[in-house]
């Protein structure tokens, strides 16, 4: 199931999307919230109708960095031993159709395409085994990064966590396998970024299982898993797409922050 969250009227719901064609896809309003018990409404509204927000409000997005050999090796980065985090702010969210604001403080933005899982429950030392029962779906994600500012300040808060620099949409798939997927990026309608879930160093697994060794994970919480090798410039103007396999297409475009 595909579940969007989106705006209508001033209002804010979640609703299943249905459809197949981009043009012919309906809204089937949820009844609660997504991560508990919930039942369709029957009420349908067109997807042309409505504002898509991002699909879930994470209260922590954690983050996976150099995981695909590839673009470790792009960056002249080591492959690290173990997983490497870091956080993006809940403030960095937006969705598609939102736009990405190009940082007063760089000026070498770059966008890098991800598989985002959306965990489903509250939950800490997860086993392996049970890795499966706290996923709620994945999503499409743009880890959007101030590379000079990443370099030059070691640490990647500022890189990584500006406003606009985690866009996610356009909503979560809940039954797929992402053990195989496609990921691509283009920008402008030009191929940038291509690579294949496959690729991960360290698998969604073994991701959850070691951050949640540390701390608890929350319903609507989002981890990135890297990204494959291609990444490269932004420029104000640019419009950016996120394709990944059995889930959609997060489309951004870049505008010179106000």
């Amino acid at each position: 199931m595909r579940i969007a969250r989106f705006s209508i009227d001033g209002n804010v719901a979640f609703g299943a999307v249905e459809g197949d064609k981009p043009d012919e896809l309906v809204l089937d309003i949820i009844k609660g919230i997504p991560f508990a018990d919930f039942e369709l409404s029957g009420t349908k509204v067109p997807l042309s109708k409505v504002r898509l927000l991002p699909p879930v409000l994470p209260n922590k997005i954690v983050a996976f960095g150099r995981n695909y050999a590839e673009h470790a090796r792009e960056l002249g980065n080591e492959v690290p031993d173990a997983p490497f985090a870091f956080f993006k702010p809940a403030t960095s969210v937006i969705g598609s159709g939102d736009e990405i604001q190009y940082p007063s403080f760089s000026e070498d933005l770059h966008h890098e395409a991800e598989l985002a899982v959306v965990i489903g429950r509250l939950c800490r030392e997860v086993p392996r085994e049970r890795v499966k029962d706290v996923i709620f779906g994945y999503t499409c994600a743009n880890d959007v990064t101030a590379r000079d500012v990443q370099k030059r300040e070691k640490q990647w808060a500022r890189a990584k966590g500006f406003d606009t620099a985690c866009p996610l949409g356009p909503w979560v798939e809940t039954d797929l396998d992402p053990s195989d997927l496609t990921i691509q990026l283009t920008v402008n309608g030009g191929q940038r970024q291509l690579g294949r879930t496959s690729e991960m160093i360290n698998s969604i697994e073994d991701l959850i299982v070691n951050i949640t060794e540390a701390m608890t994970l929350l319903p609507g919480d989002v981890i990135l898993t890297g990204t494959p090798a291609g990444v490269g410039p932004l420029n104000v103007g640019d419009e950016v797409a996120v394709t990944i396999e059995g889930i959609g297409t997060l489309t951004n475009k870049v505008i010179k922050r106000g």
